[in-house]
């Protein structure tokens, strides 16, 4: 399913004594962060705050926000996720952000059976892996061209040839 807005990651702590803070990313790699100019406080895009200054410190980022001056001001952030709007990144053609993809139903391309929803994905470096929570519990589907048919995120379905029997013993 499509979304305006995504958790980017969440405030852990202060860095030094400017009002700078130590972002922990839920995306990819801290790099990523650099790309915004705006992030916002809530889910529905009410509240943007600019940034300032954002740069890679080791699986961090350290961020500086506009109007967050001094060490007691970024203290007040800690615990505060930060969200990315949408339309702010331009993905490749055919690659979607995991939060797209959870919740979206697993669906066999020839018979258009629901095999389940999918509840979490994981990278393994060689390709991602789909949890697909079932009726009878969590299959782990790998998500390469030789299975998924075709990924429609804004219907929120994954088209699939399944593995024999990954599904049941009855495939």
């Amino acid at each position: 399913m499509i979304k305006d807005y995504f958790e980017l990651g969440q405030i852990v702590s202060t860095h030094g004594i400017k009002g700078e803070v130590r972002f922990d990313p839920w995306c990819d790699s801290p790099d990523f962060v650099k790309k915004f100019k705006t992030l916002y406080y809530d889910a529905k895009g009410e509240k943007s705050v600019n940034v300032i200054s954002a740069r890679p410190h080791g699986n961090i980022a350290i961020l500086m926000l506009d109007g967050v001056t001094s060490v007691d001001e970024a203290r007040a952030l800690r615990g505060t996720v930060l969200y990315m709007k949408r339309s702010d990144v331009h993905l490749p053609k055919g690659t979607w952000f995991i939060q797209e993809l959870i919740g979206c139903s697993v669906v066999d391309a020839d018979t258009n059976k629901i095999y389940g929803k999918i509840s979490d994905v994981t990278s393994t470096g060689a390709n991602d892996v789909y949890t697909v929570k079932t009726p009878s519990g969590d299959v782990l589907f790998p998500a390469v061209k030789e299975f998924i048919v075709s990924t429609d995120v804004e219907d929120g379905v994954v088209k699939v040839r399944a593995i024999k029997g990954i599904f049941s013993d009855e495939d």
